[in-house]
């Protein structure tokens, strides 16, 4: 496989296995138990069937649709993922640049590898912040403060890693954050010469959202299971979310919403919006789909706040199919984590423009010139 032969995601993520060492590429691609959840978000997507119209004069589409208050280009955005600077040298910064030249919103971690006063510096489009609720309320009140300093659109408060997934692939391979010097895991950077001299000759790893808190991840190898179960606040509640809602005063969201009593809450504290994901299958392996959740989650909160569908999406089909069940958009991590892997900035912008084509020619084979026209009608369900 090479970049010239990368024409939908799934090509990425053969790309990026060829380039990275095994317990990096397996930490991206994997998730917890059997990845039976993980496996079910993207084959939810096929028990939809979409029903297409035609003569309908569909030369020009209009993607763009407004969400947290903000107008995005196409209907789907960078969903927050951790550690970049681990998939490729250019990180989150490759990430930010290419959801600006594309005109989408784009997330970063608690857990990135850039800091937030950098990424405003380096993008122009809308950004959300991802908040995970640590034990050491010092520590959240300096995220909370450098994200809003930093004129961040969103805060998107994490709630379903109250404690870590159990990713076995993780366990096997001995992957930690930042990663250890083993014999074998020198042996899986031998064989990946071009990632590994990338790795020490770029600038030195940290997390700098942390650093002045905590040592895991900068100066102290950590594995993300046991920094989710040692460091995050297990105890937090729904007056926490609250108070972190009332403090940020901005858009706010909670991520990893999958009941519909739990959307009824986000909509009582205040939010204006839920994002529907079990986190990419990574924590309770058995869960529901994003999208087999989505129809009843949209029903029962959908005209109060946006919905946001998460997970599995790898086609412009699965956008559709999620937009016509009433989600305002969707999100996605490793539809550009392989690519970032894969080729840095210029696989992260070949994968968006892959996504942005497949939903804008699949638009007009619907029989659809701009998003309010999706709607149940065009759907189907084989159960």
């Amino acid at each position: 496989m090479n970049f010239n032969n990368c024409h939908n995601i799934n090509s990425f993520r053969q790309l990026a296995k060829q380039k990275l060492p095994s317990p990096i590429f397996n930490y991206i691609d994997g998730a917890a138990d059997d990845e039976v959840t993980y496996s079910r978000n993207t084959k939810s997507f096929e028990d939809a069937d979409l029903v297409p119209n035609v003569l309908r004069g569909v030369e020009d589409v209009d993607l763009t649709t407004n969400v947290f208050g903000k107008n995005i280009s196409m209907p789907i955005y960078c969903a927050p993922t951790a550690v970049q600077r681990l998939f490729h040298y250019q990180g989150e910064r490759a990430v930010a640049k290419a959801a600006s030249k594309f005109g989408t919103m784009f997330g970063v971690s608690s857990l990135s590898t850039v800091s937030v006063e950098e990424i405003e510096k380096i993008s122009n489009s809308p950004k959300m912040f991802q908040f995970y609720f640590h034990k050491d309320r010092a520590l959240n009140q300096d995220l909370l403060d450098r994200a809003k300093n930093s004129n961040f659109d969103v805060l998107a408060l994490t709630v379903d890693t109250i404690t870590g997934g159990n990713r076995e692939r993780d366990l096997r391979t001995g992957f930690t954050i930042p990663p250890k010097l083993t014999l074998q895991s020198m042996l899986e950077f031998a064989l990946k010469p071009s990632w590994f001299l990338n790795h020490i000759t770029s600038s030195p790893f940290e997390l700098p959202h942390l650093k002045n808190y905590v040592k895991e991840g900068t100066n102290t190898v950590t594995s993300i299971g046991e920094y989710f179960s040692t460091m995050l606040d297990q105890n937090m509640s729904w007056k926490d979310a609250e108070d972190l809602n009332s403090k940020w005063g901005g858009q706010f969201a909670l991520k990893g919403i999958m009941s519909v009593e739990d959307a009824k809450k986000a909509v009582d504290i205040g939010c204006s919006a839920v994002i529907v994901s079990n986190h990419g299958g990574r924590q309770l392996d058995g869960s529901r789909a994003p999208f087999d959740q989505l129809k009843e989650i949209v029903d029962a909160v959908g005209d109060k706040v946006d919905v946001i569908c998460e997970g599995g999406i790898k086609r412009g089909t699965h956008v559709l199919k999620a937009l016509s069940l009433g989600a305002k958009a969707c999100s996605g991590g490793r539809m550009y984590l392989y690519a970032l892997a894969a080729a840095g900035q210029r696989g992260v912008e070949k994968a968006l423009s892959i996504m942005k084509n497949e939903i804008e020619r699949d638009m007009k084979l619907m029989g659809c010139k701009k998003i309010s026209e999706l709607s149940r009608k065009n759907l189907r369900f084989r159960n």
